[in-house]
C-alpha cells in the first residue's frame, strides 16, 4: 500500500487546490439530471482548443481533503462528481475518491485519456474523455487506459466537426468499445451542431449515447451552475 493510500483526510500533506465547490444538476454522463456536488480541482496539463473552464488551470486556494469532505457535506447531496482541469494532476486527488466513496457517496470522476486510471478506486465511476484531433491533443490519449474501465464507467468523445465523427467512430468500432461500456458522443458548443451529430449517429445506427451539456442548456456559461 502506498503512502498516499495511508493517508488521512486531516493529514497537512494530504491537500487539494480547489477551484470551486458547488451544488447543481449534473449535466452529462450517467447520472444527468441528479443533484450533485461538484468539486473542480486547479490545474490540468491539456490544452483542448474547446476548453469552457480556462478558469481551472491557475485559479485555487489550498483545502485539506478534510475540509472538502467538510463542505461537501453541508449539502447533504448523494451524488459527487470530482473534475477540474485534470482532477487526476493532484496526487491527494486519489485520497478523495476514496474518502467519498467511504462515506457512501455515489462518486463520479471526469478525466482526460491522459493520465494513469490504473490505481483509481473501483467504486467510482469514471468518465474519460478521449480527445479528438480538432482538440489539439489528440497525442495525448493513454489508450491503455481502455483497460482500467469497467462496464459501469463511461468514455466521452467531444466532437468539433464531421471529421471528429469519423475518427471516433473507426475508434468505437475497431475496438469494440460499445461492447465493454458505454460511449457517449457530444457537440462541442459552438463548434458542432447537435442535430448534425444527432443525424449522423441515426444514420450510421450507431450504438453510442447522444448526449448535450445539460448545465449549457439551462445557464449557459455561469460558474458555478
Amino acid at each position: 500500500m502506498t503512502k498516499q493510500a495511508q493517508s488521512s483526510p486531516d493529514d497537512a500533506h494530504a491537500r487539494l487546490r480547489i477551484n470551486e465547490i458547488f451544488y447543481s444538476l449534473q449535466g452529462e454522463a450517467s447520472t444527468v439530471g441528479w443533484p450533485t456536488v461538484f468539486v473542480r480541482l486547479t490545474g490540468c496539463p491539456l490544452r483542448c482548443n474547446y476548453c469552457d473552464t480556462e478558469y481551472a488551470f491557475h485559479e485555487g486556494h489550498w483545502m485539506n481533503v478534510g475540509a472538502v469532505l467538510a463542505e461537501i457535506g453541508q449539502y447533504e447531496a448523494r451524488y459527487v462528481t470530482v473534475t477540474g482541469g485534470e482532477p487526476l494532476a493532484q496526487k491527494a486527488t486519489r485520497l478523495l475518491l476514496r474518502e467519498l466513496c467511504d462515506r457512501g457517496y455515489r462518486v463520479s470522476l471526469e478525466t482526460s485519456g491522459a493520465l494513469d486510471l490504473a490505481d483509481i478506486d473501483v467504486r467510482v465511476t469514471k468518465v474519460m474523455d478521449l480527445k479528438t484531433p480538432a482538440s489539439g491533443e489528440v497525442g495525448r490519449n493513454l489508450y491503455d487506459n481502455l483497460d482500467h474501465l469497467a462496464a459501469t464507467d463511461q468514455v466521452k468523445f467531444v466532437l468539433c466537426d464531421r471529421q471528429d465523427y469519423e475518427w471516433a467512430r473507426q475508434l468505437v468500432l475497431e475496438r469494440k468499445l460499445t461492447d465493454r461500456f458505454e460511449v457517449l458522443f457530444s457537440p462541442s458548443s459552438g463548434q458542432l451542431d447537435a442535430r448534425d451529430l444527432a443525424d449522423w449517429i441515426l444514420e450510421d445506427r450507431l450504438p453510442v449515447r447522444f448526449q448535450i451539456q445539460l448545465h449549457k442548456y439551462l445557464w449557459g456559461d455561469e460558474r458555478g451552475r
